[in-house]
């Protein structure tokens, strides 16, 4: 999956570097680890992601039932994990097993593997890691930033990490903030300002300004969007947020005579 992010600012970068490049500077992000290699979101597709020399590694996180941060893309669990078979009894009316429905402990019973179809259990990219094999499980925002603030140290790399918080409206709904919970761990890890090697995204917007207004937060905020009429709202995103991160078909339109022509998207949001 490409990512595209576009700052609105460029005097608000994560990195003293950044502030020196043009716009048209790019940044390489680690979309869920080494993901075309490994399974998503695991230790080991973060270490491999780290070996490569992205800019920043990404974590998506949604909380456990005590309130831990995990690394996973979804609020499902079961169409990566184990949990079926392990906790056949736990799913919800809808047929879905929940993260929030686990504890952390609980969570890391399970065993993790390439993503598939839980109606089916076909693996959706034949071609990757094997479905079923190896040993890999879940872990914790906090477990990863560890592997990542030390592999900085003994690298004498700056390698950044790049937190998006999934479905901040549903873990309302039940009760939890993901928002400020996040930022407390980022906080007792060393990223609380726009100069640490640190770039937060969420896809709601009205989290992500209220993340900025309400629970005061000086991070580097990138306002990601989807939809046709979000593009339409830059004037607005700009009085929160720091960056955009748009479906790369906001930015591509398409091909004229053998070339790639693009939208104004990119321009509007340096304006």
């Amino acid at each position: 999956m490409v990512v595209i992010l576009s700052f609105m600012n460029c005097k608000t970068s994560t990195k003293e570097s950044l502030k020196k490049q043009p716009m048209n500077s790019k940044i390489v992000v680690a979309h869920r680890g080494a993901s075309g290699y490994l399974p998503e979101h695991t230790m080991e597709a973060k270490a491999m992601a780290y070996a490569m020399n992205p800019d920043f590694i990404e974590q998506d996180l949604v909380l456990s039932k005590d309130d831990v941060p995990v690394v996973i893309h979804d609020i499902y669990l079961d169409d990566v994990t184990d949990v079926a078979v392990k906790f056949p009894s736990r799913k919800r009316e809808d047929d879905r097993y929940y993260v929030i429905d686990f504890t952390f402990e609980e969570l890391q019973s399970l065993h993790v593997s390439e993503r598939f179809d839980p109606k089916t259990g076909e693996q959706f990219y034949p071609s990757r890691f094997p479905k079923g094999k190896g040993s890999f499980k879940l872990h914790s925002l906090q477990q990863e930033i560890e592997l990542i603030q030390g592999l900085n140290k003994s690298t004498g790399k700056s390698i950044g990490i790049y937190p998006e918080i999934k479905n901040p409206e549903f873990h309302l709904k039940n009760g939890k903030d993901i928002a400020q919970i996040t930022i407390e761990v980022l906080s007792e890890y060393g990223y609380t300002t726009k100069k640490d090697n640190c770039i937060f995204q969420c896809f709601d917007a009205k989290e992500l300004e209220r993340v900025r207004k309400e629970l005061k937060s000086d991070l580097f905020l990138v306002q990601l969007i989807e939809f046709p009429e979000e593009t339409k709202q830059l004037d607005h995103f700009a009085t929160y947020a720091d960056g955009i991160g748009p479906w790369y078909k906001q930015v591509i339109d398409k091909k004229v005579n053998g070339k790639w022509q693009f939208t104004s998207l990119v321009e509007d949001a340096h304006k």
